[in-house]
């Protein structure tokens, strides 16, 4: 089940069991002004553990996490962890169809539930066959048992499972251009590792600090510089479950938010917010931005309002997920995501080279190519698309962009057709597919243009049949019926035709200069 390394065991669970020797009485994550101390929220763990092992999970198995932003989830992300099983967090959007085909993809035995996910949550865990517990149901409701029940009649665990060092920890869901996402594997290894690095040189996180817990902790970002770096600094998670520019707004000013972690539409929400209360943010030393290019206006409007500095970074799930940064400590370089991070190389090789990696000389454009003890472990059950992802040890980003004698890294354009909106990855073939599928659709280009609040959004351009009546919005309602709320085309054009390449490829950089003029 797992590669034995003699001698080594390591566990991502041991942030938490650590933190809890060290730190008992402060306060770990704290939601709605209610704080669980590291003591209380390891021994709750321990609990939660103790329930999922007598429910049957123990080593390997592979456990769905579908909870937003509250306490459980960290409770269940390191109880999973704990028993050597393999943490699946699942996207809090996502539909039936699209949860049940992750579970079934990574063979789940078991997802752990928050109430109010049920309704998407349930049925697409049954079509995969995978059992159910709840977490957040009231007592009275009894569809499903309830992982606070077992709790608090099973045996809590005495301490995590060690680990070898290259063993799988989790498994989080990244789509490809062929529109089905892949399971990217993370060692307990990488994600410690990227931990460390983060901490001891990359940002200053202190003992107490406050950190703002509102990016999704299922994602990568949230869930690794947040929560997992957070925790392993002795600091304290200020979890908000729904962004809103005015609730992050209040945090910072009323609960001293020392470090701000976001996308870039967080910023556009909190400077937007910021307008109703233009007060300063007195206990905010910097902020962390990821996930898609930082408007510089928005960076510098940021920095004159709140008197603090946006410090940029680049990475991706498989990358776990820090690759760069503007280190902490150093001043940052406006349009460039940094430098590579400590022990990770990132080079810039020639993008139309599949088989081999070709090194381009410095400020050469091309593909971003990075390697280093951050990387992924490969995609599950898919060795043909980790062949192509990485090759003579490098992982192939297919991001364009350049570095400088000082080892900046500009990111200047993505070799994928891939839309970012709200930091979130939307791929065109997915949506594609999904309104494919509708019979009186005959064809279908999906292609993000910018948005100055989501950063892009997703536009459909559709032909019809003939006797077709379908108008946009019943389109649109189709498509929101079938995809996740980030991902279903906000914009629709019913065209007649597509501009087409001489292989009868609809040439979608057309389409987008064309919607442009229009």
């Amino acid at each position: 089940m797992h590669e034995v390394v003699p001698n080594a065991t390591l566990s991502v669970a041991a942030i938490l069991a650590e933190a809890a020797k060290r730190h008992p009485e402060l306060p770990a994550i704290t939601l709605g002004g209610a704080s669980t101390s590291y003591k209380d929220l390891w021994d709750q763990t321990r609990a939660y553990a103790g329930a999922l092992a007598e429910a049957g999970i123990g080593d390997g198995d592979k456990v769905a996490i579908l909870i937003p932003n509250v306490t459980d989830f960290a409770r269940v992300y390191y109880a999973v962890l704990a028993l050597g099983a393999v943490a699946v967090p699942i996207h809090a959007l996502l539909k039936r169809h699209e949860i049940e085909y992750m579970l079934a993809d990574a063979e789940v035995k078991m997802m752990v539930c928050a109430a109010p996910l049920l309704g998407e949550g349930a049925p697409g865990a049954a079509a995969a066959g995978a059992t159910v517990i709840s977490v957040l149901s009231s007592p009275e409701d009894n569809r499903f048992a309830r992982l606070e029940d077992l709790a608090a009649a099973a045996t809590p665990i005495r301490t995590y499972v060690p680990r070898g060092p290259l063993d799988i920890a989790t498994i989080l869901y990244t789509s490809g251009t062929t529109g089905k996402p892949k399971g990217a594997l993370g060692t307990h290894f990488a994600l410690v590792e990227q931990v460390n690095v983060l901490l001891m040189n990359t940002f200053d996180m202190r003992i107490g600090d406050k950190i703002f817990g509102g990016l999704p902790l299922f994602h990568t970002f949230g869930q690794t510089v947040a929560l997992n770096a957070g925790l392993r600094a002795g600091a304290e998670i200020l979890l908000l479950p729904k962004f809103t520019g005015e609730a992050a707004l209040s945090m910072l000013l009323d609960e001293g938010v020392n470090i701000f972690i976001g996308v870039p539409t967080m910023y556009v929400g909190l400077l937007a917010a910021a307008k109703e209360r233009p007060e300063p943010a007195t206990a905010l030393r910097y902020a962390v931005s990821g996930g898609s290019a930082l408007p510089l206006a928005v960076l510098e409007g940021f920095s004159e309002h709140f008197g603090a500095v946006i410090h940029e970074g680049y990475g991706l799930t498989e990358t776990s997920p820090v690759a760069s940064f503007n280190h902490v400590g150093l001043e940052p370089r406006p349009g460039t995501v940094g430098q590579a991070i400590w022990g990770v190389q990132i080079e810039v090789a020639r993008p139309e080279v599949s088989d081999a990696i070709e090194l381009l000389e410095t400020d050469e454009l091309g593909e971003l190519v990075v390697r280093g003890h951050n990387l992924f472990s490969g995609y599950l059950n898919r060795p043909e698309a980790t062949a192509e992802a990485v090759v003579d040890g490098w992982f192939r980003t297919g991001d364009l962009g350049t570095k400088d004698t000082d080892g900046y890294i500009t990111i200047v354009d993505r070799k994928k057709d891939m839309i970012l909106r709200n930091g979130y990855n939307v791929y065109p073939r997915e949506v594609e597919e999904a309104l494919f599928t509708h019979p009186e659709i005959t064809n279908v280009a999906v292609f993000g243009v910018p948005d100055d609040t989501h950063g892009q959004e997703i536009v459909a351009a559709v032909t019809l049949a003939a006797e077709s009546l379908l108008d946009a919005k019943a389109i649109g309602d189709y498509a929101q019926e079938r995809l996740a709320a980030y991902k279903y085309p906000r914009l629709i054009e019913i065209v007649t035709d597509f501009p087409l390449g001489p292989s009868g490829k609809i040439l979608k950089r057309e389409l987008v200069t064309r919607y442009a003029k229009d």
